[in-house]
């Protein structure tokens, strides 16, 4: 009796990451802050850990919350983030000179940044 050893479903790590991604951004987008962290528990990953490597159309999380005038996922992200990855500025200076100086989460980005 030979008993094969092989998968019988498989998904590319990569289809995972790449829907994990849109879903994010998405949730974003719909500034639904549950959705959002709901998606990140059953994921399993932090914000903190994929804040640089996610990218909703060509931006951050930060500068796709703050262009869509997502407060609540803003926030929610900015707060998680570690302060060392926004003390350089280059979000509030992408946020001004974009035209969303008036964005409340500008405001947050500072606090948080500590500028």
């Amino acid at each position: 009796m030979v008993i094969l050893a092989t998968p019988l479903f498989y998904s590319a790590p990569v289809s995972a990451n790449d829907s994990l991604a849109v879903s994010i951004c998405e949730y974003i987008a719909a500034n639904d802050k549950h959705r959002l962290r709901k998606t990140l528990l059953s994921a399993r990953v932090k914000l903190r850990d994929i804040s640089e490597s996610v990218q909703c159309g060509g931006n951050n999380l930060v500068r796709h919350a703050v262009a869509s005038q997502a407060v609540d996922t803003g926030e929610y992200i900015i707060k998680s983030l570690p302060k060392s990855v926004l003390e350089d500025g280059a979000d509030l200076n992408w946020a001004t000179s974009n035209g969303y100086g008036d964005s409340p989460l500008i405001a947050v980005l500072k606090e948080h940044a500590g500028l």
